[in-house]
């Protein structure tokens, strides 16, 4: 069996970034550097064949997944899932996390100047947030950072990918597709907290799960 057919098949069933090292268990005969060599092969294929798919590096692992520029043909379809959408205000939390992390909630909430409980369940719900220890003040509050959920989302190989703080929200806004009436609200500074939860648990804000198999926006 051919390392590329090998390669393409274990992406194409997987549902979640599989790196280097993980395909090449998938043969006794494979090792990283070959792999690797498979990546680009079917790149190059893909490419030359004008694909509707491509082959993208996210969270430290490679994907199959449908071209952005694809979406509004795919979104024409109810049995095509849609993309996730996070609110604005989710959004800049996430933001104040990708950079400050780890972080408690309450400075997450004076760097916004509202609370954000209700806001962080919906992190930690869509699996882009979570606890990663605890901080050393009153009562040890827990402390947030991104995951590896939250550069496949997002369409960044490692946090290194990061653009400049100033413009992360805007970024993280156009990969997730935010609507019209989100942007209309895009700092968030005065939107409401969901309500008062426990950290960690409780409703989120009810947005949309993800398309699995569409790739990332920029």
């Amino acid at each position: 069996m051919r390392t590329t057919t090998i390669v393409e098949a274990l992406l194409f069933a997987s549902d979640a970034p599989l790196s280097a090292t993980d395909l090449a268990r998938g043969d006794e005969s494979l090792d990283e550097d070959q792999v690797e060599a498979a990546v680009e092969a079917l790149r190059s294929e893909y490419e030359a064949t004008e694909r509707a798919f491509q082959i993208y590096e996210l969270g430290g692992g490679y994907q199959i997944l449908t071209r952005p520029e694809l979406a509004p043909y795919l979104e024409r379809f109810d049995t095509v899932p849609q993309n996730a959408r996070l609110s604005a205000p989710a959004l800049e939390v996430l933001a104040v996390i990708a950079y400050r992390q780890p972080i408690g909630r309450a400075e997450v909430e004076e760097i916004r100047g509202v609370g954000s409980s209700g806001v962080l369940r919906t992190l930690l719900d869509r699996g882009v947030v979570e606890v990663v220890g605890r901080g050393e003040g009153l009562g040890r509050p827990l402390l947030y950072g991104t995951t590896g959920r939250f550069l496949e989302h997002f369409g960044f190989r490692s946090l290194e990918d990061l653009p400049r703080p100033e413009e992360l929200a805007v970024v993280l806004r156009a990969a997730a597709r935010s609507t019209e009436a989100e942007a209309e609200t895009s700092t968030g500074i005065s939107d409401p907290d969901p309500g008062p939860a426990e950290e960690g648990t409780g409703e989120g804000e009810g947005e949309g799960e993800g398309r699995r198999g569409q790739g990332p926006s920029a």
